[in-house]
This record gives structure tokens, C-alpha cells and sequence, in this order.
């Protein structure tokens, strides 16, 4: 069985025992692969590449394009600037009011280099892997993408002050990342991850007025393209959990400050998740410690649809025998 019939079997709830593992790799899987992030996250072959070279090394069960938020932010007309050893840093504020966001155009991704190298590295996935492995597109999810657009701090005040501009620019985010998704899909991904991070700052009231119908549209328009859908929001979102109850998601991934067992009373059964050691412990923990948390999850969690992960992404100085030692335990599940 190849890993994408073992992801397959998962998501259908028959894969009773194994525990698979795909902790969040970026900046650790640029330097793994001896290249740069700045890099990793400008040139589609080497994304892949450094994902394979982890996935080779780590026994890792899924792989993905996740590289940094600026994809469809560049595609609207942010300046990006990439910086050798550090995430791409966002140069200027596309919306400065609410004229420019009733003005902004909507890109085409497969014009805008940056998203069409996302697009790219679905289809080299494709090529070298050939359908044997799992691969996890991203897009940006609609108030994380407004951010990006408009300025974090702006654009949680005008959830508060302006809510009619707030949905201008949340609607076009929206037909951007409907289409991302479905250019993803058509080139091979089996899922799609919906990164929106800031939802864990704002309170219940205020997803379910902005974002849930949003994520639910976007669950739905990945699942009628025969995909399966992934959310990810960092940090605590126990607040959030009944609301995200109702998305149909196939996959969520968790932080570490997430209770998973009464996340999965809310959730119920039929989701995937996926989680939660915390990233600094994998990075600071001696292995042995490490192996005791990892253990005490697989535990509570095995044979109820789950993936082994860090809460977020793994930093770019863990030690490559601490992953190691996870990847060891997932393993020993496979065999037993």
C-alpha cells in the first residue's frame, strides 16, 4: 500500500491503527534540502524537491506547497521581497480605503508568477512522484488574505467600525481563492489547506458574522472538485471549535493550545485531526522527553482518525533527531 492509498484509507475511516505523520516543514525543509527559504519559497522546484528530500528522510506520509502567506497577495499587486533566511516580507499595503478595495482587480494566478509557481509545483509533484503520495495545495484563507492586503491591524478595526468594506475586500479574496484552489486541484493536489491564522484573535460572535459562511464556501467549492479539504488557523481556537463543527472539514490541523480530546467531543469522529506537540518543544525538548509526549498523543488519539505533528510549523533549528524520533513513533504504529 502506497502512501496515497494509506491517506485514502484514513479519510475513509479504515485505517484503524497507523498513525501517519506530516508536521508543517518550511524554513527546516529549506535548510534539510542545504538551499535557502528565500529560495524555497521563489522556485517551485525547489520547494518540491526539498519536501521530497524530507519525506524520503522522515518517512513523512503526505507533502505539500505551503511556503509563506504572499502567494495571492503579490497576485493582487503587493510587492514582495525575498529575504535569504527568513520568511518573504510584504513590501506595501495594496488597500489603503475602501475606493482602492472596490477597485482592486481581480488577478489571473495563472499570469501572476507568483501563483502560477504554486500552480507549477502541483504539476512537478505530479511528475515525480506519480501519484504515489498525497500532495496539499494552500491557499490563503479570507480575512487572513485581507490582512495581507489591507494592514492587520486596519482590517480588525473595520471588522469592528466598517463591516460593508470589510466584506468588499473578504468577497474578492474569496473569487481569488476559489480559483487557487481549483488550479491546484486540476494539477494533481488531493487537498487544500485554507490557512487563516488570525480567526484564533477574534471572538466567536465575530467569525461566525465574517469567516464561517466563507470557510464553508470554500470547503464546499474544494470538495466539488473532488478534493479534500484542510484548515489551519494558529493558536487557541477552542472559542471557535462548535462553529467549525459545522464546516465539513476533512482535516484540521490543531496548535498546541488546543485540547484534541474535547476538540474531538465537538468535532466528532468523522474528521481528521492533525497535531499538536508544541513547535518549541520539538525544537528544545531532549529526545527523550519528546518521545514521552508523542507517545502520551498517540495514545489518546491512535485509531481516531489522526495525523502526528507539531502544532505549527517545525523551527528551522530542531534538531534532526527530534523529528527523527517522531517519525520513529509513527513508524512502530505502521508495523504493529
Amino acid at each position: 500500500m502506497n502512501k496515497k492509498q494509506q491517506f485514502d484509507k484514513l479519510l475513509s475511516g479504515e485505517l484503524h491503527s497507523s498513525v501517519l505523520f506530516k508536521p508543517i516543514l518550511m524554513h527546516f525543509a529549506a535548510r534539510f534540502n542545504k538551499t535557502t527559504y528565500g529560495k524555497f519559497a521563489s522556485d517551485y522546484k525547489v520547494l518540491v524537491e526539498s519536501n521530497i528530500r524530507c519525506m524520503e528522510y522522515f518517512d513523512l506520509d503526505t507533502v505539500s506547497l505551503i511556503s509563506d502567506p504572499y502567494r495571492e497577495t503579490s497576485a493582487f499587486g503587493a510587492r514582495i521581497e525575498f529575504i535569504p533566511e527568513g520568511v518573504p516580507k510584504c513590501l506595501n499595503k495594496v488597500i489603503q480605503n475602501e475606493d482602492d478595495a472596490r477597485n482592486l482587480a481581480i488577478p489571473d494566478i495563472y499570469q501572476c508568477e507568483r501563483t502560477r509557481d504554486r500552480i507549477s509545483g502541483a504539476a512537478y509533484y505530479q511528475k515525480l512522484l506519480k501519484g504515489t503520495v498525497p500532495v496539499g495545495g494552500w491557499i490563503e484563507g479570507p480575512l487572513a488574505e485581507a490582512c495581507d492586503l489591507a494592514g492587520l491591524s486596519e482590517m480588525l478595526m473595520n471588522l469592528m467600525c466598517d463591516p460593508d468594506y470589510s466584506n468588499i475586500i473578504m468577497d474578492k479574496c474569496m473569487i481569488v481563492a476559489r480559483e487557487f484552489a481549483k488550479a491546484q486541484i486540476n494539477e494533481g493536489c488531493d487537498y487544500i489547506g485554507i490557512g487563516d491564522a488570525i480567526c484564533s484573535q477574534i471572538d466567536a460572535a465575530t467569525y461566525d458574522l465574517y469567516v464561517k459562511e466563507r470557510h464553508k464556501e470554500l470547503v464546499d467549492h474544494i470538495h466539488s472538485l473532488g478534493a479534500k479539504a484542510k484548515l489551519h488557523i494558529c493558536g487557541n481556537i477552542n472559542h471557535l471549535l462548535p462553529s467549525i463543527s459545522c464546516l465539513n472539514l476533512d482535516i484540521i490541523d490543531f496548535d498546541w493550545q488546543v485540547d484534541l480530546q474535547e476538540a474531538r467531543k465537538i468535532l466528532g469522529d468523522t474528521v481528521v485531526i492533525k497535531g499538536n506537540i508544541n513547535p518549541v518543544l520539538i525544537q528544545e525538548a531532549d529526545s527523550q522527553h519528546l518521545e514521552i509526549l508523542a507517545n502520551e498523543l498517540v495514545q489518546q488519539m491512535q485509531g481516531r482518525k489522526f495525523i502526528l505533528s507539531g502544532g505549527c510549523e517545525i523551527g528551522v533549528n530542531t534538531p534532526i533527531a527530534n523529528l527523527m524520533k517522531l517519525a520513529e513513533i509513527s513508524t512502530k504504529t505502521k508495523t504493529n
